[in-house]
């Protein structure tokens, strides 16, 4: 399946109060090895708050709701906040583009915090 056709993608951080995986359901671009994803809550999402803690993340593309429990057929990562402005500039293009299409972005787009998730090669693991 195309990941740029694909809505959703499936995001397991670790909890970190229960160490225990934690998944959410979001939206994604890639752009090659890197999957960026806009958090409209800020740091004070959950799922950032448990990434601040443990950056070790696992996502898969896709697949039904059911799966979203499970971690299989994905990739393991390490998440990051994004904080060069040229990269941060061109994630907000990429996610907030390919869900509104417009040529301005939208205020999720402008005010959201953007995330990154670098996969890391089966090596890294």
């Amino acid at each position: 399946m195309n990941a740029d056709s694909t809505q959703f993608a499936y995001l397991t951080t670790v909890g970190r109060r229960t160490g225990l995986p934690r998944t959410i359901e979001i939206w994604f671009a890639e752009d090659g090895a890197t999957m960026y994803m806009l958090a409209g809550g800020g740091r004070r999402a959950d799922w950032v708050r448990n990434l601040l803690a443990d950056p070790r993340v696992h996502v898969r593309v896709g697949g039904s709701r059911e799966a979203r429990a499970g971690v299989a057929g994905g990739v393991a990562g390490r998440a990051r906040l994004v904080e060069d402005p040229a990269e941060e500039a061109r994630a907000r293009r990429l996610v907030d583009g390919k869900y509104y299409g417009g040529e301005t972005l939208t205020e999720w787009g402008r005010t959201a915090l953007v995330v990154a998730v670098d996969r890391e090669a089966p090596h890294d693991r």
